[in-house]
């Protein structure tokens, strides 16, 4: 099969998802997804865990930042051949940086009013790591190119759970496709694409602990209970961030190939 027709098949079964997220009966919020296992407060912050560990992804945030902006040029030049591969992960880290804000917002008072805040950066985030597959392993113009329709995509999705939660729907099908969908989108960019980059394997050990986060979210009270020492949703953050990490860490060691 070639180059041409695996991206048909991929644009075919993306628009195949879309179609899905409209037509099956919608997917309502959880009643119990803001009770978070560990509600301990202390200095006077509630969810104390839950909220100060989402100063991780500031963390890695500006690391990201600080490598993209204030590298020498030989040594950008080196991670990118073009310059303007670095708008996808400049969108990304700048959005890993406000995922601490808009985390730590909903954590002190959990409800469906502030998640909209947590889940903004999470979808712009996931968006952009997907125009930098493009761009590294389609076309170094596709990913530059169709970043704003991405973005538009995912802040579309939480925006249309927020308005049908407000209605009192609830519907997070847009929501689940962008965040899961996206991802196995760029796997498989990954497995019939091959990156113009050394180091282009890096992204699935991302994926890995992010994948591993998410298991953590599910097991929020259950990691708790183990000694009452952490949650699973603490843990989550600082897998989460540590995937990126991992990203910043891809960019920094990696050469074009020949």
């Amino acid at each position: 099969m070639n180059d041409k027709r695996r991206l048909w098949m991929l644009s075919l079964l993306s628009a195949g998802m879309l179609l899905l997220a409209v037509i099956i009966p919608p997917i309502p919020q959880p009643l119990e997804y803001h009770q978070f296992a560990d509600q301990r407060t202390y200095f006077g912050i509630p969810n104390f865990f839950n909220v100060v560990s989402n100063v991780a992804f500031l963390l890695v945030g500006i690391a990201g930042l600080g490598f993209l902006l204030c590298s020498g040029g030989a040594r950008i030049a080196k991670a990118f051949v073009d310059s303007s591969e670095r708008w996808p992960y400049l969108v990304l880290f700048l959005n890993v940086a406000m995922a601490c804000i808009g985390s730590a917002y909903y954590h002190l008072a959990p409800g469906n009013e502030r998640l909209m805040w947590d889940r903004l950066p999470i979808a712009i985030g996931i968006m952009a790591l997907l125009a930098a597959a493009l761009n590294e392993r389609v076309n170094p113009k596709a990913g530059l190119l169709l970043l704003p329709v991405l973005i538009a995509v995912g802040v579309g999705s939480v925006m249309h759970w927020h308005w049908s939660k407000q209605r009192g729907a609830g519907n997070l099908n847009f929501y689940i496709v962008v965040q899961f969908y996206s991802l196995l989108v760029i796997i498989l960019l990954g497995i019939y694409f091959p990156s113009r980059y050394t180091h282009g394997s890096g992204i699935y050990m991302a994926l890995a602990f992010y994948a591993i986060a998410k298991l953590a979210e599910i097991g929020d009270r259950a990691i708790y209970d183990i000694g009452q020492v952490i949650s699973g949703h603490t843990v989550k953050h600082l897998l989460a961030a540590a995937a990126i990490y991992l990203v910043v860490r891809m960019l920094r060691k990696r050469r074009p190939l020949p």
